[in-house]
């Protein structure tokens, strides 16, 4: 056991030194929100039950993965997600019209001869039993053509080039060569075609792209009936200019997809959105650390000095684990990250009020010893309530998508480095400092050998606060019903991941005002668009589902306002994806809720799990209802904070819970109103502490972190205020009633 502190302190020691090593040699992949860029998420459309699944998605992976490095876009990444769904980042394009073109395309090349023109009976019949081989399309100039069926596909296509030639007319062209029988088909194709006399419709070839005749020339005069074009290779000619030429030679390199794809979703982040993204959440994790710190050591002296040096640790524990993870980075993850700092107080603060406590109650202790039985009686509390934050994280990774995503891999991270920081560096410094001759001579520069201000006032008061539990459940009815009717009143301003739809944000030059804005737009042919306010030159327009040409109309539109504008964000979400996403949300909030109880009821009972988790949906209520009433977007990012929020809604509660079931093995017989009323008093120091050192992170990353992260930290001091509230004033009065109602008025 003596060795124990060693053991711990080379433990420490090495975790730091390779998260250091990691740190300098292992770069952290920004997302594309931080570094520019487009994202595109296309879904598979199988026509048959046969290309339906995750094998038939994996291949069309594979394809796009080729037509993706022939775009030569730098760094792009390319993933399934589900069975259906493939995300494609490119960073760096910031045009993504023709890459999502490119990609999104099903690329399916034929080769066809031609029977001759089609009758307008033709084209109104449509395919039929007595000519099941063939087709009715439009050539190059509108004229529509009977087409035999396909002799040729993609697939017997070995490779194309894009080749410019100036001598013979055919200006741009793309040469295609034939592979193994492909060969010997064309041969025969464009015999049976030089057949026909010259002029004669019949004598031509028809190549088609995606349904579309894009070149269909006649056969040359030298070539002879039945002997065809031999060599396997063959011009394709039409009226390309340079980009369609490479563009078709690309399509056609790449091959066909073997299902058809639709995109669902479009994200676009100019680099200098993401530039501005990350200095501002910089100096909100810097000026925000820096008065968390002020705080700590103002409030416990040395200890709390080590504390900060301990997050420091936990920092660098962080962002290591990140880079030898691969994560990516995402805006909503570094204000995870930022808020994770905050929350990393907690577990310190939790153990120095429990060796305040010791240190007041035993005879003559050294705050060594004191220290000591801190850290063992905080463990209980440090562990339910991190572990109900990490369930909270587990849920936004499995259950959230993109951003969000990453937000719950951050958050976990930054739980786990918080533990390891305060369990182990902490305590490694700490006892080693109280050790020392100069602390033991003067054991108040410690901060913990006295009670401190907040639990001072409280002995000296020595308030009843459960005296009488009904007052505090009334005044959270009324904040309930206040905040419902906001949502019933105002509704809920779904981003557009919840509705489908296009959310275009603009940079300008000059201020701009929304209701001119707004006019100008319902001028142009955008009745619809709903205009607001994102900073003093910055705004958004959101509009129903837009194709890039409308969405090119919306900001010619944007522009001729004269105010400079530039386009900095575009995300397109489809109807479908947005419905799947609204499902998706009901679940993970209902899976929440549901998680947080049957965890709160293992751990206590149902009596305290039912309380907490009746607090935390009134939280939830309330914050939604507070964004209803000031009329700020519901999103992804506020799905983020939302389910944030009920992990430390629960954090809160569980610190009270785990006091009230230790208060009341000590006291068997006791009322519970008056244990319950005991635990509150002694874990209100640390409520107001850890409070306050994630006010003051919240507030630097509301106020600085710019307005992409305003509306996230604005919903997290909700939440924080809100959930520091409810965990005293409506879990415990409420545990306290369901007590008194169930007749266990006498068993704790």
């Amino acid at each position: 056991m003596k060795r124990s502190p060693h053991l711990r302190g080379l433990f420490a020691l090495a975790v730091v030194a390779l998260s250091l090593y990691v740190a300098l040699t292992v770069p952290v992949q920004l997302g594309l929100d931080l570094r520019g860029g487009t994202q595109i998420v296309l879904e598979t459309r199988p026509t048959t039950a046969a290309d339906a699944g995750a094998e038939a998605t994996d291949r069309t992976v594979e394809v796009l993965r080729g037509r993706i490095d022939a775009l030569g876009v730098a760094e792009p990444t390319i993933a399934r997600s589900g069975d259906d769904r493939i995300v494609v980042e490119l960073p760096g394009v910031q045009d993504p019209r023709r890459a999502a073109d490119v990609i999104g395309r099903t690329a399916r090349l034929t080769f066809h001869q031609v029977l001759g023109p089609a009758t307008a009976a033709d084209r109104a019949a449509g395919p039929s039993p007595e000519r099941p081989h063939e087709q009715v399309t439009a050539d190059e100039t509108g004229r529509f053509l009977r087409l035999q069926t396909a002799a040729l596909t993609g697939k017997d296509v070995d490779k194309a080039a894009a080749r410019f030639d100036p001598h013979s007319g055919a200006g741009w062209h793309v040469t295609v060569d034939f592979k193994g029988a492909g060969g010997q088909e064309w041969a025969r194709l464009t015999g049976e075609a030089a057949c026909r006399a010259p002029g004669d419709p019949g004598r031509r070839v028809a190549v088609v792209l995606d349904g579309r005749i894009i070149s269909s020339p006649q056969v040359d005069p030298s070539v002879g009936c039945r002997s065809g074009i031999g060599g396997g290779a063959t011009l394709i000619t039409g009226s390309f200019d340079d980009e369609e030429a490479r563009e078709l030679a690309l399509l056609i390199n790449g091959g066909a997809l073997p299902v058809p794809v639709e995109t669902v979703e479009q994200r676009t982040v100019g680099p200098t959105l993401g530039a501005r993204a990350i200095a501002a959440s910089a100096w909100a994790a810097a000026i925000g650390t820096a008065l968390t710190s002020l705080f700590i050591v103002a409030v416990y002296r040395v200890v709390g000095a080590l504390a900060v040096l301990a997050l420091a640790c936990y920092g660098l524990v962080s962002y290591a684990a990140l880079a030898a993870l691969g994560a990516t980075l995402t805006l909503p993850g570094l204000a995870g990250f930022v808020l994770a700092i905050g929350m990393a107080v907690d577990a310190n603060v939790l153990v120095f009020e429990r060796a305040r406590e010791e240190y007041v109650a035993r005879h003559r202790p050294t705050p060594r010893s004191s220290l000591t039985a801190g850290f063992r009686g905080a463990f209980s509390a440090i562990a339910d309530s991190n572990v109900t934050t990490l369930i909270a994280a587990a849920l936004l990774f499995f259950l959230a998508s993109g951003p969000v995503r990453g937000f719950g891999v951050t958050l976990g991270i930054g739980v786990l480095a918080s533990m390891f920081s305060a369990l182990v560096v902490t305590r490694v410094l700490a006892e080693h400092a109280v050790a020392r001759p100069g602390l033991r001579r003067r054991p108040r520069l410690t901060g913990i050998a006295h009670t401190g201000f907040v639990r001072a006032r409280l002995d000296r008061s020595g308030p009843h606060l459960m005296r009488h539990p009904r007052r505090w459940l009334a005044v959270s009815a009324a904040a309930l019903v206040l905040a419902g009717s906001g949502i019933v009143v105002r509704g809920l301003d779904l981003g557009v991941e919840f509705t489908g739809g296009r959310l275009v944000e603009y940079s300008t030059t000059a201020p701009v005002d929304p209701d001119r804005t707004r006019a100008a737009l319902a001028e142009a042919g955008f009745p619809r668009a709903v205009v607001q306010s994102s900073g003093d030159r910055q705004f958004t327009v959101r509009t129903p589902g837009l194709g890039e040409a409308r969405a090119a109309a919306l900001t010619d539109a944007v522009t001729g306002l004269g105010v400079g504008a530039e386009r900095i964000r575009d995300e397109a979400v489809g109807p479908s994806l947005g419905k799947e996403l609204r499902r998706g949300a009901v679940i993970a909030l209902a899976v929440a809720l549901g998680a947080q109880l049957v965890y709160l009821a293992a751990r206590f009972r149902w009596l305290l799990g039912s309380s907490a988790v009746a607090a935390l949906a009134h939280d939830v209520v309330i914050l939604v209802g507070v964004f209803a009433w000031l009329g700020k977007p519901v999103d992804g990012v506020f799905l983020a904070a939302l389910l944030t929020v009920i992990g430390y809604s629960v954090n809160d509660s569980v610190v009270v819970f785990d006091r009230i079931r230790e208060l009341g093995r000590r006291a068997r017989g006791k009322p519970f109103a008056r244990v319950a009323d005991q635990a509150l008093l002694q874990t209100l120091p640390r409520t107001v502490n850890t409070g306050t050192g994630a006010a003051f992170i919240l507030t630097a990353l509301a106020v600085l972190g710019g307005d992409t992260l305003r509306d996230f930290a604005l919903a997290l001091l909700v939440g924080l205020a809100v959930g520091t509230y409810s965990s005293m004033f409506t879990a415990t009065p409420l545990a306290v009633e369901l007590h008194r109602r169930t007749g266990k008025e006498r068993r704790t």
